[in-house]
């Protein structure tokens, strides 16, 4: 049975169903196919597609975890990718990470920002964060539009070590932060 219809969503929006990912084959493919297309992967992994066994170890078992949402369009249940809003380690309390990954064909049509408006709304209000942060590859304009759409503000610059080369990493990355009273004084 098709896990889209067997497992409620987490929330939904006028567009999209956001449901928890689950430790199952269907799920794991879900990934997989999103993790292999090179334009997906161009600001994580310089291109190169993630193979069955890398995201195994190093994505989906945090994902199953929590904080994670398979994204689907709510007519069709066509999967677009996911959505986070998690706790990150070494964080203050009260501070949640917000990210999306997004398959090529739903880019440029919104989707990105109404999942994560709608989990600004959720993270602010029922689940009672106080800082929400969103971090990307400074070279990565659309993933910054999409933050500077739904209100985030850019922090600051960062360089860290990562295990693949990404053209343009030399410009590091930026996080981008929301707070509860900014998003308050914005509604």
């Amino acid at each position: 049975m098709d896990p889209f219809l067997t497992t409620g969503p987490f929330l939904t929006t006028a567009r999209l169903a956001l449901h928890p990912f689950t430790d199952t084959e269907a799920d794991f493919d879900l990934v997989v196919e999103l993790d292999s297309d090179p334009a997906v992967m161009r600001y994580i992994t310089g291109g190169r597609p993630m193979t069955r066994a890398e995201i195994r170890a190093e994505s989906f078992e945090r994902m199953v975890r929590g904080g994670f949402w398979r994204t689907h369009l709510r007519e069709t249940g066509e999967f677009l990718g996911w959505h986070c809003l998690r706790p990150l380690a070494g964080s203050p309390a009260g501070t949640a990470d917000l990210g999306y990954r997004l398959r090529k064909a739903a880019w440029g049509k919104g989707y990105a920002t109404e999942g994560a408006l709608a989990l600004l709304e959720k993270g602010f209000g029922e689940l009672g964060h106080d800082r929400i942060t969103a971090n990307t590859m400074a070279v990565n304009a659309g993933s910054r539009h999409v933050m500077e759409k739904c209100g985030l503000a850019y922090s600051r610059t960062y360089f860290e070590d990562w295990p693949y080369p990404v053209e343009g990493d030399e410009h590091g990355d930026v996080e981008y932060v929301l707070t509860r009273e900014e998003w308050l004084s914005r509604r």
